[in-house]
């Protein structure tokens, strides 16, 4: 199966290639122009490889690791996702997506399952359930891989953010009553890596799964495990992280309260099992380390 690669070189599309070169498993990964991908240098990629399969990381920093939400560049970006799909469409190429936690709203305390109706907070929640709704509309042979908590070793990413407020700050305030899955980047390129395997044995097995980390937690139980991990690796100076509700949080109205997914559709589907995050951490930071 020949394999398209968009955002090659991103913390998860790095982690892609690196499992998949151990498996043999190549992937075409361009380099995107200077603006980034979009409705122009699409059509003329797919036109000129004819992948079988597309796996898009293209925008992967703004949809799981940014700070904040830039409303121009994620319009751009869902103009890009419609013309991908009708691309997709229209050469016969399986469109891997992956996609959010951040498009449930946190009110139900259960687990999220694919079943349920997805009600996103904040506007990056609506942007990725817009993007969604049109992979699906417009690209049956798809599969969107709704993630929880994404860690990676970007310095502007997520844990590279919190890392740094350690080192500077005295005492952090986290949400101790706000539960999700932590996934690690090397994590969710197995799943991905997985999937893209079995379905390389021509099963339509389309549609959309949940996968997160074993192990749901909360950001203050998180930041624990982090920093007790971190600790034996670089100076930090914050001493201890304190329990703030998640209502005072100032993400409360981005950040959904309850996010933990169900993980049973893609177990049973693809036999892929949940990894424990915390087995993987010390791993994770000794490489956030040494590229910081």
């Amino acid at each position: 199966m020949r394999l398209l690669l968009l955002g090659g070189g991103n913390a998860l599309g790095q982690a892609l290639v690196r499992q998949g070169a151990e498996e043999d498993i190549g992937f075409l990964a361009p380099r995107p122009p200077q603006g980034g991908w979009d409705r122009t240098s699409l059509t003329q990629l797919l036109d000129e490889t004819r992948p079988d399969a597309l796996v898009n990381l293209a925008y992967y920093h703004d949809w799981f690791q940014a700070a904040g939400f830039d409303a121009q560049r994620f319009a751009l970006q869902e103009q890009a996702m419609e013309r991908l799909a009708e691309l997709c469409q229209h050469h016969n190429i399986l469109l891997l997506q992956p996609s959010s936690y951040r498009v449930f709203d946190g009110t139900r305390a259960t687990a999220y399952s694919e079943k349920d109706e997805p009600t996103p907070l904040g506007q990056r929640g609506q942007a990725l359930l817009r993007i969604e709704q049109c992979v699906r509309a417009i690209c049956p042979r798809h599969v969107l891989l709704r993630f929880g908590w994404l860690l990676d070793e970007s310095a502007d990413g997520q844990l590279g953010r919190f890392l740094q407020r350690a080192e500077r700050d005295d005492e952090l305030l986290m949400a101790d009553d706000r539960r999700g899955n932590p996934t690690l980047v090397d994590d969710a390129a197995r799943v991905i890596l997985a999937v893209l395997k079995q379905l390389d044995c021509e099963s339509p097995l389309w549609g959309i799964y949940h996968y997160g980390g074993h192990e749901a937690a909360t950001p203050l139980a998180l930041g624990q495990a982090i920093l007790g991990d971190a600790r034996p690796l670089h100076s930090l100076r914050v001493q201890e992280i304190g329990p703030q509700a998640h209502a005072a949080r100032p993400d409360a109205g981005e950040e959904p309260q309850h996010a933990v997914l169900a993980c049973r559709k893609i177990l049973h589907t693809f036999g892929i099992k949940p990894r424990a995050w915390r087995a993987g951490l010390p791993v994770l930071l000794d490489r956030y380390y040494r590229r910081a």
